[in-house]
């Protein structure tokens, strides 16, 4: 027992590194908390400190989510029973450590980024298909959040084809439940007709990307 609680304990601390924050503190100096969101995600990390910091904060936190189902999971990925359910706890628990770090007050990411590269560890195309839908919902609504949200839910039956094995259908399934809740002051603001889009810029507006 010693061996999964340790490597679910580890991907935590993984999944807990702030990337956005320390690398928009290395290049810029300053603290992304203070910038825009507030968010220590890619898309703040763009606004605060420009589109290569930004991309370079996307990739982070995506490997933190492959490198644990690599790591400290070797070859439980494609393993069905126990290793499998190993995989999704440790794919789980690095994205809660994104959105929920110890060292800053709990207070993280949404997980998009990090929970696309764990399913990597199942399965590229899993991450494949929602990127595609990532993006096709992006361009038609120019809405971050919305193409998040549709992507997370395109997780779950995308898990289920490419595998047809239940532990990355129910990972995934945690995942798009983790993104809805992570967006709810999205959701919020879009009902209000306040959200601000994508590829728009305007004075005095925030946009809450995903990270």
């Amino acid at each position: 027992m010693l061996f999964p609680a340790l490597a679910v304990l580890l991907s935590y601390l993984v999944g807990s590194i702030p990337w956005g924050l320390v690398l928009v503190r290395i290049f810029k100096g300053e603290d992304l908390r203070k910038h825009g969101s507030g968010n220590i995600g890619a898309t703040n990390a763009i606004r605060a400190a420009g589109k290569p910091i930004g991309l370079a904060v996307f990739l982070l936190d995506f490997a933190k989510g492959t490198l644990v189902m690599w790591g400290f999971v070797p070859f439980a990925a494609p393993e069905q029973g126990p290793l499998g359910w190993l995989a999704v706890s440790c794919g789980a628990a690095t994205v809660l450590g994104h959105c929920f770090p110890v060292w800053l007050g709990f207070k993280g990411g949404k997980g998009v980024a990090t929970g696309c590269g764990a399913l990597v560890g199942f399965d590229w195309k899993i991450s494949a298909v929602g990127g595609l839908v990532f993006f096709t919902t992006l361009f038609t609504t120019r809405f971050v959040s919305v193409a998040s949200i549709v992507m997370g839910l395109s997780f779950v039956p995308a898990a289920w084809f490419v595998t047809q094995r239940v532990e990355p259908t129910v990972g995934a399934a945690l995942l798009a439940l983790l993104i809805l809740v992570r967006h709810r002051s999205n959701m919020a603001r879009m009902l209000a007709g306040t959200e601000p889009k994508a590829f728009t810029k305007r004075a005095g507006e925030s946009e809450q990307g995903h990270g």
